[in-house]
């Protein structure tokens, strides 16, 4: 791993689909190399729109946001504070995530839609297709279950954006190590 590249695993729970239609309700990020390093936001729904397997797959209501998460510009303002103050001078953030297209769209529309900016630019690493550049399968052996049977993590993933981002990060620390 270069110096001038900084690797941040990010897990998002949404109340649906596609951004813009549904809400990012909670945001996890650590670094890939010292998860510990991390923060987690709650958001207040920007909608009331819902999928219902959605909310029970996160756990969270849209209640319990409404009154206790944080406005979505000051999670996303808190989000970039973090990355600006996890990465030295010159360092690019690169998002790393499981199923990256998902999550990643949630992020940049709303970094977009809140902030006018993404700290992240437009990369993103996808470790399903990192995975498979690696080991040559094919899709369909690219899910989270199947990867743990051949790297064998300590963490498991939980459905809460901060677990499931350490998870992702000991998996992509996993597979760069090999």
């Amino acid at each position: 791993m270069k110096n001038e590249e900084l690797y941040i695993s990010v897990d998002v729970e949404t109340s649906g689909p596609v951004p813009g239609e549904f809400s990012l309700l909670s945001i996890g990020a650590c670094l890939v190399q010292e998860t510990q390093s991390s923060v987690y936001l709650e958001l207040q729904p920007d909608s009331l729109q819902h999928d219902p397997e959605a909310l029970a797959v996160t756990g969270i209501s849209l209640e319990y946001l409404q009154q206790n998460g944080l406005h979505p510009a000051e999670a996303m303002m808190q989000l970039s504070n973090w990355i600006n103050s996890v990465r030295q001078s010159g360092q690019k953030a690169i998002f790393v995530g499981l199923n990256a297209p998902f999550d990643w769209a949630f992020i940049n529309y709303y970094f977009y839609k809140y902030l006018g900016h993404n700290p992240f630019g437009f990369t993103a690493i996808d470790i399903k297709a990192y995975y498979m550049g690696l080991t040559g399968c094919i899709w369909a052996e690219t899910k989270s279950s199947f990867i743990v049977s051949r790297l064998h993590p300590e963490s498991r993933p939980s459905h809460n954006a901060l677990d499931d981002a350490q998870f992702q990060a000991e998996l992509f620390s996993l597979m760069i190590n090999r």
